[in-house]
């Protein structure tokens, strides 16, 4: 909890020299731009605006809801980024949704990640030297590394050259933000580990995700016992999925017109029959050797 308010009051605390008009931080080169790059700092959502080049525009309302929801309950885990535009004025980069569902839950501010122009190998800078801290928790260390793959497209091969990591470290660290924000929020609350998270994701379900993470917590499960739980988990679902799972039927009807060309092709009523597996017989009548002869020439045609 004091790691928690000790971050936001260091947002509050650079959102305030923002707002200082003899202060006015544009690029890289101002004074105190060190103390704006790679930080999260809280902007008043009045202060952004929607990229107008943003290729998304639907937004599904019932989703913006349940991360509003979210977002009441927990906070807004992955700050959105925004580059500054004018004085106390910035234009949203990525983070639209969570943006819009901030709005929905009543937030008048929003944890943010600021770009200056020129800010491109300061913010690498930054970014590694915050991965190599030791402080950080596992969810912290997945956002840095999401933001060098968004904002300055690097690759994992190049970020492992770069902070010294394992690609596979660095791809461990990434699959973290495919949890559901509840148990991303338990890993960064040091509720569960890692381990336990790494066990986690390979539940698609969200809803069985958090079954399972609530269980960790009331029954002290170690990362093996979780190992365990999560392949029990997987070996029922796909037990009930073999006995429940419908055989497929073939759905199809050959109309009249269809059954038209057949005739009028043949010069014959012609009987088109399909079974439920999709496997069918076309009978094509003749009346005499010579009308075979004639089938068997349109057919050579």
């Amino acid at each position: 909890m004091a790691k928690a308010l000790k971050k936001q009051a260091l947002g509050r605390g650079l959102s305030a020299l923002l707002k200082d008009p003899e202060n006015d931080i544009k690029s890289v080169e101002d004074t105190n731009a060190d103390k704006v790059v790679g930080n999260i700092i809280e902007l008043d959502l009045e202060a952004i605006e929607i990229n107008p080049f943003q290729p998304r525009t639907n937004f599904n309302e019932e989703t913006l809801k349940e991360l509003a929801i979210s977002i009441r309950e927990l906070g807004v885990i992955q700050p959105i980024t925004v580059r500054k535009i004018d004085f106390n004025k910035y234009q949203l980069i990525s983070g639209e949704r969570r943006l819009r569902a901030s709005k929905i839950a009543g937030l008048t501010t929003i944890p943010a990640y600021i770009r200056l122009a020129n800010d491109n190998e300061s913010l690498v800078m930054a970014l590694v030297e915050n991965i190599q801290r030791h402080d950080l928790d596992p969810i912290e260390v997945a956002l840095s590394y999401q933001r060098l793959i968004d904002e300055i497209q690097l690759t994992q091969e190049q970020m492992s050259e770069r902070v010294g990591k394992k690609r596979s470290t660095i791809t461990n660290y990434l699959r973290l933000l495919r949890l559901d924000p509840i148990i991303q929020t338990g890993i960064r609350d040091g509720f569960i580990s890692m381990g336990h998270g790494r066990a986690l994701i390979n539940i698609e379900d969200h809803d069985a995700q958090t079954d399972i993470y609530h269980k960790i917590i009331i029954e002290n499960l170690s990362v093996r016992e979780t190992e365990a739980l999560v392949k029990a988990y997987q070996e029922g679902v796909t037990e009930n999925s073999d006995k429940e799972a419908p055989k497929k039927k073939f759905s199809y009807t050959i109309s009249e017109n269809q059954k038209k060309v057949f005739t009028d092709f043949f010069g014959a009523k012609v009987d088109v029959k399909i079974a439920a597996n999709g496997k069918g017989k076309i009978s094509v009548p003749f009346h005499s050797a010579e009308d075979l002869d004639r089938i068997l020439k349109l057919l050579e045609k």
